[in-house]
């Protein structure tokens, strides 16, 4: 099937790492649905972005909360287009408490996992059952590395890992209709969500990065559309982490041999 015929649905699209995807997957000449809570003035100018290098795209208003409200936008791009090809749960559905756990409310801790969970799960439960129809399908979790790092959340972070292990159960299901399910984690980068961050703590994670800087929304958006590419098909279930180097490096920075002098398994 060529791109021209892909059909490819993104939620929370409006911004941030989600227009990144919807621009590239347009720009690779797919029809992109570019899914959004609110801001309809975002979409609009997603969708202006896309079809002003040549490719097709519509802003589609939908709380993926909402079981009534997913349905409702699954059914209209099925009813338009016949065919959902790809599905890519991006949306950030419940910001993430940082205090500490002492501190922490349940309401608040559980908000971000019900939060995180029913931004995919509604969503994906709906699209999977389209796709096991249609035999063919890719579906693209965004996560984040915060499952496996400290991150002064302790809601944020284990939200992240509970999703990383519902996408691969779900993968196992998918498997049998030729649907691939995958999860692209990302580090830290350089998105609204992050503007917040001091120059400090940017210094620290581009010394810790293979290109000195903290990524681009774009360069996560690319990774995410070649995970959603036909040729991509032979791996499921996996969980891969775009931190731009950040783990290894950050070993290599502060680790043993860092911190002690010569290498770690020199045994001296």
């Amino acid at each position: 099937m060529s791109n021209a015929q892909r059909v490819v649905l993104i939620s929370g699209a409006g911004r941030g790492i989600g227009a990144a995807t919807a621009r590239e997957f347009g720009r690779r000449g797919c029809h992109v649905i570019v899914n959004y809570l609110s801001n309809s003035e975002a979409a609009a100018g997603v969708v202006e972005d896309i079809e002003s290098t040549g490719g097709t795209a519509q802003a589609v208003p939908a709380d993926v909360c909402d079981a009534g409200q997913v349905d409702a936008l699954v059914d209209g791009v099925l009813a338009e287009h016949g065919r959902i090809d790809v599905l890519v749960c991006n949306a950030n559905t419940a910001a993430p408490p940082y205090v500490p756990f002492a501190s922490l409310p349940w309401d608040a801790f559980a908000a971000k996992l019900t939060g995180e969970l029913s931004g995919v799960y509604f969503l994906t439960q709906r699209v999977l059952a389209a796709m096991q129809q249609q035999r063919t399908g890719r579906i693209i979790f965004v996560s984040s590395t915060a499952a496996d790092v400290i991150t002064g959340s302790i809601a944020h972070s284990t939200a992240t890992a509970a999703l990383n292990v519902f996408s691969q159960q779900v993968s196992a299901e998918a498997a049998r209709y030729g649907v691939a399910v995958n999860t692209v984690a990302s580090g830290a980068a350089n998105t609204d969500a992050t503007s917040f961050f001091p120059e400090v703590i940017r210094q620290y994670f581009g010394e810790r990065s293979v290109h000195g800087r903290l990524p681009e929304a774009a360069d996560l958006g690319r990774l995410i559309a070649l995970v959603g590419d036909e040729g991509f098909a032979v791996a499921t279930g996996q969980v891969i982490r775009a931190d731009d180097g950040f783990n290894l490096l950050t070993q290599q920075l502060d680790g043993p041999a860092a911190r002690f002098g010569g290498s770690a398994d020199q045994g001296e």
